[in-house]
């Protein structure tokens, strides 16, 4: 379900002007009748003191009740600083991971469960964190260990936090694609079975083959993990709600790239098997934020995600290739007559699941950034750009420097220490890039 578009700049013709937030004629393509204007204010104390008393009795609205309607247009101050917040929780991943292979941590966290969140500039953050999560993805690669790779992490809420948002929320945050393996499995795009509810396996609900390899594969047990990334999770999520019973909760989901397909999939996991209940039986609400995530199943896998209440906001770039994979040509748009006629190869078609929020922004020198989840949360923080534009600043142009010089330079150098996984992560990244403006050219693509 498409519901908004938000046209942030034209940034390849002009670095001179301000970002228009009208959406591009070309996105309405793929969008219902209802946009976002992009209307933005700076919170003042008093403010931020309403947001969060609003939010205590909103806070279902906010997580998706009836598919955020009425909050998209226009985006409502409460539901974009939920983005922010959460889409910070996902880029917490990246600070954190050790790319040094000379340290004991190597692809680990580089720090402690206590410590985590405040050696990333979140001390305040209100959560703390339970539970480290790995992957072992089930593909061998020399010069790299098939050990598990840390992927993200589970938080809790705490007292005082639970207060102000209204309810005790269970937090997963996942990174996206780092290692040579990740890339790989990235590139598995055949649709296989998930097959999670043992009783009843759904043959209409199929999910790509890299995505579930490296949900469901486990690697040798050892001091940091013991089983699949998927008998991680399903274990906490378990644990959690069995400590935390008679209180009213929610589970958030936050990932980028690649990981926000393992969030994708491991609300459907929870939600086919009934996790999701408190003690009355009552379902518990289950919400995905997706920062620039590819296509996770087909046209079964995203009904069935509707049939089950999962909730879902997209928030991409339109001008980022990831989010047009898998299924450059088969996909959502592969029907007759928006969706009324299915085509017979449309079981066969990837899907994309929930609500879509799209940006618009690209630099011609750094196409990069496009996929950036730092560049994506700065540009959800509309009020700075419009304070660069008062002061007269070319504005557009010193953003996106900002942005890639405090959040990308130490992730590069760290990265080119990786047996030249950066050099290789580029090239893929701007092979895909080169690959997708090639084919928008030709005329084949629409963004």
């Amino acid at each position: 379900m498409l519901m908004s578009v938000v046209n942030m700049a034209n940034l390849h013709k002009s670095f001179h002007s301000l970002p228009s937030l009208r959406p591009s004629a070309s996105s309405l393509q793929h969008t219902s009748n209802k946009t976002f204007t992009g209307s933005r204010r700076i919170e003042t104390k008093g403010a931020q003191t309403k947001r969060t008393l609003s939010l205590v009795h909103s806070w279902r609205q906010i997580q998706g009740f009836n598919d955020w309607e009425n909050l998209i247009e226009p985006l409502n101050p409460i539901l974009q600083q939920e983005i922010i917040r959460y889409g910070e929780f996902a880029a917490a991943c990246y600070k954190a991971f050790d790319l040094d292979p000379s340290s004991k941590r190597y692809l680990k966290c580089k720090y402690g469960k206590c410590t985590m969140l405040e050696n990333v500039g979140m001390k305040d953050s209100g959560y703390s964190v339970t539970k480290y999560v790995y992957v072992t993805p089930d593909i061998d690669f020399p010069s790299q260990d098939n050990c598990g790779r840390w992927i993200g992490y589970v938080a809790v809420s705490t007292d005082e936090e639970t207060k102000r948002l209204g309810r005790r929320d269970f937090l997963f945050a996942f990174r996206g694609t780092v290692s040579y393996p990740e890339w790989l499995v990235n590139l598995m795009h055949s649709l296989v079975l998930a097959r999670f509810d043992p009783n009843d396996p759904r043959s209409d609900v199929k999910v790509e083959a890299g995505f579930l390899s490296l949900y469901t594969s486990g690697g040798k047990d050892n001091k940091f993990t013991s089983g699949s990334c998927r008998e991680q999770l399903l274990s906490e999520v378990q644990r959690l709600l069995n400590k935390y019973e008679g209180e009213e909760i929610s589970i958030t989901l936050a990932g980028h790239s690649m990981g926000s397909s393992l969030a994708l999939l491991f609300a459907y996991d929870i939600s086919e098997l009934e996790l999701n209940r408190d003690v009355s039986n009552n379902v518990i609400p289950i919400t995905v934020f997706s920062f620039a995530g590819p296509r996770v199943g087909n046209l079964g896998f995203k009904k069935r995600c509707e049939e089950l209440g999962i909730s879902v906001l997209r928030i991409v770039n339109s001008k980022d290739p990831i989010t047009k994979m898998p299924g450059i040509f088969l996909n959502e748009n592969s029907s007759l007559f928006g969706g009324k006629f299915e085509l017979p190869w449309s079981c066969s078609c990837y899907v994309h699941v929930g609500v879509e929020i799209a940006l618009d922004f690209f630099v011609m020198d750094k196409p990069i950034c496009v996929h950036d989840l730092e560049t994506y949360i700065e540009f959800l923080k509309c009020p700075k750009l419009l304070e660069m534009q008062d002061q007269g600043t070319d504005f557009v142009e010193e953003f996106i420097a900002n942005v890639q010089s405090k959040y990308c330079r130490c992730w590069r150098n760290a990265a080119k220490s990786m047996v030249n996984i950066n050099a290789f992560s580029t090239f893929v990244c701007y092979w895909w890039i080169a690959a997708f403006v090639n084919v928008h050219l030709s005329g084949y693509i629409s963004c």
